[in-house]
């Protein structure tokens, strides 16, 4: 049997991976850090890619200190992109390794009450591409 002998591309992955307090003030510094390390890989702060990937690490850090914070653990953010690609892989992994994230039942629209609607909203927007698995710092949303 004969193998085909094709020629490897060079790929590079752009990363980025920082642990933050699980506290809103980590939470806000995540955000920025993000908006910042987009910027340097040539997405302006004010264009749509940035702006998206920025929009998805707020609500998950939000939602890694608002549901999964734990006194004393950090909560972990990492960004990968493949040069040549128009795609950004998100990770945000809580310090909550006792239980796995209940995504709960929609509450009824005309309700005011907006908690709870953080995660069921990201699932239901990216259902095709969203994974919840355990890492050793927590469940991580990607």
């Amino acid at each position: 049997m004969q193998g085909h002998i094709g020629v490897q591309v060079p790929v590079t992955v752009r990363t980025f991976t920082q642990l933050f307090s699980c506290t809103p003030r980590g939470a806000r510094l995540a955000r920025r850090l993000v908006a910042h390390r987009m910027d340097g890989w040539g997405h302006a702060y004010d264009g749509e890619a940035n702006e998206t990937v920025t929009l998805v690490v707020a609500e998950l850090a939000a939602n890694a200190v608002t549901h999964g914070g734990v006194k004393g653990r950090d909560f972990r953010v990492r960004l990968l992109m493949r040069t040549g690609e128009d795609v950004v892989r998100v990770e945000v992994s809580d310090g909550l390794t006792e239980r796995l994230p209940v995504l709960r039942e929609s509450p009824d629209p005309g309700e005011e009450n907006e908690d709870g609607r953080g995660l069921l909203l990201f699932v239901g927007a990216v259902r095709s591409e969203a994974m919840i698995r355990c890492a050793m710092v927590g469940y991580t949303y990607g």
